[in-house]
């Protein structure tokens, strides 16, 4: 077996094209485009007025089955497919979310791709980058500080401080700032009020910045971001307090596209970071938007598995920028499936090494019974009309035997374009050539894409499709609090918007310990909130955080520099 180098080693031995020349290449103008350092840029909203009357190219997702806590290689497999199409001569550019610091110095690591199929400059990229969510989190903050002071100098708003809903943020794992106290010490330090931290990719802010299209739309949204309410349960928003032009101002260059390019010099648009299991969980509009006016194609990723960010991608997303799918990818690897099969159990506390051997050893019953998992998955996207091309993300134990059982049963049990393995991590674009091609044929086909369920449906008609249609569930039971605010919200009219799903994207229930299939289960709403500025409303299912927690061994641990200033340990 072809020994491969580490994910570091291979960034680092990469070369890169400077980055004006790819943005020369994709039609960019001088005057349309930023430098932010050598190897990356940023492209002006412009772009998209000089460009409207150019046709949109082809605009393709990449999803999953619902992955085991370390992933199953999804944006490998999005840059994969992205450099596969490079070398089939098509003009192609990948779309992928910028990484959260919370990951990357958890459990699960950078989201920068691995192996051969990665974004370069890589070590930028998951650290920090161009400062977007920075940006989002000093201004979602600044909401907050604008509220805290209102309610201090007088309360103008009567704002209600039992009834408020805003919390602040930070881009880390840090499960202490889940539930807290502030304004101790004093009159001068606030009105004392039991709040919490979210992380910074799970706030409205963060939602809103990846679904904007303009600076205008920006402002628009950032204005009816709601706070709290009044005491006669009046809504109060950022426009109310004055603070959101400010905060707009903050992210006037976050909303901007980010251009890097991958280990083979093929363009990527790293924009927006929202989690799929709490939040939309897909990358920014307008880098979609850029994207297909500047290529033929446009391949993006959705978080999480199908359930999760695809769902959210066709109902929140193309519902509200208008975009419409031409294919869809479904990935997936024999590791995951024998998971959901019942040959191990790997979950937050459990180490890989703990489970690799029966993770890799051959095990073809609990791959024909993991296997459901995709089949439902394929069956779901199927409602959406939109063509499936099915991949076979290959680990290096995976058994031809397994492969070839695997790409039968999907052939023969389901409906798809075609079902190919792929070897992105260790071959780069080579290892996806016949998946490119497969995805050049799917946007061929008829497509009838749709959304799941209509604007005017009630929230709870929105809410039981999803779960009943998507998850598989046998009914939905919501707590008084849920049942409180769907009633508050219809009044406010807040019932025409889509739905954001915040559950674990472990299961296709709300219980990430329900693997492969479950049946006869019930959904129960715990919670529901609204985002009206970013246009959706999210019901929290089961115990899930909008504040994650570091585990006994975070990848912190392994990161640091050499004595000529290099980020090592970073994958």
């Amino acid at each position: 077996m072809r020994m491969i180098p580490s994910d570091s080693e291979i960034a680092h031995a990469a070369r890169l094209r400077p980055i004006e020349e790819i943005a020369k290449e994709l039609g960019v103008k001088d005057d349309e485009f930023d430098f932010y350092g050598k190897n990356i840029g940023k492209i002006d909203l412009k772009i998209l007025d000089r460009l409207k009357d150019k046709p949109n190219g082809k605009f393709v997702t990449v999803t999953c089955v619902n992955p085991s806590p370390l992933g199953e290689g999804k944006t490998v497999t999005t840059i994969g497919l992205g450099q596969g199409m490079a070398k089939l001569g098509r003009k192609i550019i990948t779309t992928l979310r910028q990484p959260s610091m919370g990951p990357t110095f958890g459990i699960k690591g950078g989201a920068a791709g691995g192996g051969y199929s990665q974004m370069l400059p890589m070590q930028e990229i998951n650290l920090g980058f161009t400062g977007d969510i920075h940006a989002v989190e000093m201004a979602h903050n600044l909401f907050n500080a604008a509220m805290d002071a209102s309610i201090l100098h007088g309360n103008p708003l009567e704002l209600d401080v039992n009834n408020l809903s805003l919390r602040r943020c930070v881009d880390l794992n840090d499960r202490v700032l889940r539930d807290i106290v502030v304004g101790l010490g004093g009159t001068p330090n606030g009105v004392p009020r039991q709040t919490g931290f979210d992380i910074t990719v799970a706030t409205e802010t963060a939602a809103i910045l990846a679904l904007a299209t303009s600076f205008q739309d920006l402002r628009r949204r950032i204005g009816k971001m709601v706070c709290g309410f009044s005491r006669s349960g009046k809504p109060a928003t950022a426009d109310d307090l004055g603070v959101a032009g400010a905060m707009t101002a903050l992210l006037r260059n976050a909303i901007k596209p980010n251009l890097v390019q991958s280990t083979e010099n093929h363009p990527i648009l790293c924009h927006g970071f929202p989690f799929a299991n709490v939040a939309h969980g897909n990358n920014s509009v307008v880098a979609d938007l850029v994207a297909l006016k500047l290529a033929d194609y446009c391949i993006t990723e959705s978080g999480f598995g199908a359930d999760m960010g695809a769902e959210k991608l066709i109902n929140i997303v193309c519902r509200q920028s208008g975009l419409k799918l031409d294919a869809v990818v479904i990935t997936c690897s024999v590791r995951a499936l024998k998971m959901h099969g019942g040959a191990f159990d790997l979950h937050a506390g459990v180490e890989y090494a703990a489970v690799k051997d029966k993770a890799e050893k051959e095990n073809i019953p609990a791959l024909i019974k993991g296997f459901q998992n995709l089949k439902v998955h394929i069956e779901n996207l199927h409602k959406f009309g939109i063509p499936i091309v099915v991949t076979i993300n290959r680990f290096a134990a995976d058994t031809d035997k397994e492969i070839e059982t695997l790409k039968s049963m999907v052939e023969s049990e389901t409906d798809v374009t075609k079902c190919v393995p792929i070897e992105a991590w260790s071959r780069g674009g080579e290892g996806c050539l016949e998946a490119a091609q497969a995805i050049v044929e799917a946007c061929k086909q008829p497509n009838n894409f749709c959304c799941l369920y209509p604007d005017d449906w009630s929230i709870k008609q929105k809410i039981e499709i999803i779960c009943k249609e998507i998850y598989r569930a046998e009914a939905v039971d919501y707590l008084p609090i849920a049942e409180r605010k769907i009633k508050q919200f219809t009044e406010f009219g807040w019932d025409k918007l889509p739905i954001c799903m915040a559950k674990t994207h472990l299961s296709l229930s709300a219980d990430p310990s329900l693997k492969n299939v479950p049946r006869g289960f019930r959904v129960i709403v715990r919670d529901i909130r609204a985002s009206v500025g970013a246009g959706f409303i999210y019901p929290l299912l089961g115990e899930i955080m909008t504040m994650p927690g570091l585990g006994s061994k975070p990848s912190f641990q392994k990161i640091d520099i050499d004595p000529e200033g290099k980020i090592t340990g970073l994958f």
